[in-house]
């Protein structure tokens, strides 16, 4: 089965756990997700089944959206409610001021990810080294930070949306936000509205085409000719500008490669 669509990820459960409880919903076997969440965030999570699992790199999964819930006082290795270690009396601000302090985020935004992440350290996940209690260093990365829109500040919780690249932390995004109102906190709730034109719409299976990030280029030769993947000369196509691109039939579609001196197949009849 060959299949796109959004799935709307519990807490409290991996993004790998909860993609077997798809599988098994869906009894399919070949089957991935992009965008991992961590086990406390909920929301949008993209899935494909059979050889839609390839596309991923060619989706429209920028801006994603998330709205989250900072908790002043609150301390966690984590900088989540999954490791608290402390819960203190934190000042109150006055909501002008965090507000002014949200929208100064936007931008360009460089921060170290957390130490309990999906990075790879030496071949090992970062999280996986900090539960063994190892020390090690994480490179910097940089963000854009799109958009932030406040929602609420009930002392001692303020919540906010916030679109922001791929790639994105908003564990350490929020402890950047503390550090510049000169405060502590954590991250109590984490849920992710949309990855770029992906939506949570009750697993309603989407088209494809409409969420590839790929120009059309057009074919004049013999649709058989792709289908059996044989060698696509250069005069059956509309051009030959460099590039990535999607040959389109009614029943199927190929992804091509236009390099200097070569034409290739990077995924070949992918049906409709």
């Amino acid at each position: 089965m060959d299949r796109l669509f959004v799935v709307n990820k519990p807490v409290n459960q991996g993004s790998n756990y909860y993609l077997r409880k798809i599988k098994r919903k869906y009894k399919v076997k070949k089957a991935g997700f992009s965008g991992t969440l961590d086990p406390f965030a909920c929301g949008c999570l993209i899935v494909a089944f059979g050889k839609y699992t390839r596309l991923f790199q060619f989706l429209y999964k920028t801006p994603k959206t998330y709205r989250t819930t900072i908790w002043l006082g609150a301390l966690s290795d984590s900088l989540d409610i999954e490791n608290i270690s402390s819960i203190d009396d934190h000042k109150k601000y006055d909501e002008v001021y965090i507000k002014e302090q949200l929208q100064s985020l936007k931008g360009k935004l460089t921060y170290l990810p957390p130490k309990y992440s999906a990075k790879r350290i030496d071949g090992k996940r970062a999280y996986d080294l900090a539960r063994e209690g190892k020390e090690f260093e994480l490179k910097k990365v940089t963000s854009d930070i799109f958009d932030v829109k406040f929602i609420n500040y009930n002392h001692p919780f303020i919540s906010f949306d916030i679109s922001v690249s791929e790639g994105s932390y908003i564990r350490s995004i929020a402890q950047e936000f503390l550090d510049n109102i000169d405060g502590f906190g954590t991250l109590s709730y984490l849920e992710r509205l949309n990855e770029g034109k992906f939506y949570f719409d009750n697993e309603k299976v989407l088209n494809p085409l409409e969420y590839l990030k790929l120009d059309k280029i057009e074919y004049t030769g013999s649709k058989e000719w792709i289908e059996l993947g044989k060698k696509i000369l250069p005069e059956y196509l509309e051009h030959n500008i460099l590039g990535t691109y999607m040959i389109v039939f009614d029943d199927f579609f190929s992804i091509i490669e236009i390099k200097e001196e070569k034409i290739s197949y990077v995924i070949n009849r992918i049906q409709l």
